[in-house]
C-alpha cells in the first residue's frame, strides 16, 4: 500500500487505467481488477469507479454495486493497524463474541470502524485457519491464538500508547 492512515495514496488516473488494462489483459474479472487497484492504492477511491467501468465496458452502477456488496473492498483508507477478530463457529464456541464486545468497548469503535485518528481499525473475519487455538485474531499481520481480554490488552496497550 502506498499511503498511510493520515495520508492516503495519491490518486493517479493513469495508474488506475494501467492496472485495469493489465487485469483485462490477464483475463481478469471485475473482482480481480478491483483487488488489483485496491492493493495498489490501499482502497477504492470513488474516482476509480468511472475509470474501471469504462475500461471493462460496465456501468458505474455495476462497479459500485460490486464494491458495496463485497466486504473485502474498502472505500476509505484502512487504519494504520487493523485488529481482526474471528467470529467463525469454532471461535464462537470458545468466547469470540465476548472478545469482540470487549475489543469494541476498549477501542471505542464498532466492527468495521476505525478510530478517529485512523490509527486502529476493528474488523471481523470468519476463519483465520487457527481453529484449534481459538478464539483467534490478527493484529496487523500477526496471527494470535487463545485470545482473551488480558492477552488482547497486552497487544493493544502498546498500540494505544504509541497512537497506532
Amino acid at each position: 500500500m502506498n499511503g498511510t492512515a493520515e495520508e492516503p495514496a495519491m490518486y493517479d488516473e493513469n495508474r488506475v487505467r494501467t492496472l485495469a488494462a493489465e487485469g483485462v489483459r490477464l483475463g481478469g474479472s471485475l473482482l480481480e481488477v478491483l483487488h488489483m487497484v485496491q492493493n495498489d492504492l490501499g482502497y477504492l477511491d470513488e474516482r476509480v469507479v468511472p475509470i474501471i467501468a469504462d475500461m471493462l465496458n460496465l456501468s458505474k452502477a455495476e462497479v459500485q454495486g460490486v464494491i458495496s456488496f463485497y466486504r473485502d473492498y474498502r472505500e476509505k483508507p484502512p487504519a494504520a493497524t487493523v485488529v481482526k477478530l474471528c467470529r467463525a463457529e469454532a471461535c464462537q464456541a470458545v468466547g469470540a463474541e465476548r472478545l469482540v464486545a470487549y475489543a469494541s468497548k476498549r477501542l471505542g469503535i464498532a466492527i468495521g470502524e476505525s478510530s478517529a485518528d485512523g490509527q486502529i481499525g476493528l474488523e471481523q473475519v470468519f476463519c483465520l485457519g487457527n481453529c484449534a487455538l481459538g478464539p483467534s485474531g490478527m493484529i496487523g499481520d500477526r496471527l494470535i491464538g487463545r485470545l482473551d481480554e488480558a492477552k488482547l490488552d497486552s497487544h493493544l496497550d502498546p498500540l494505544l500508547r504509541s497512537g497506532g
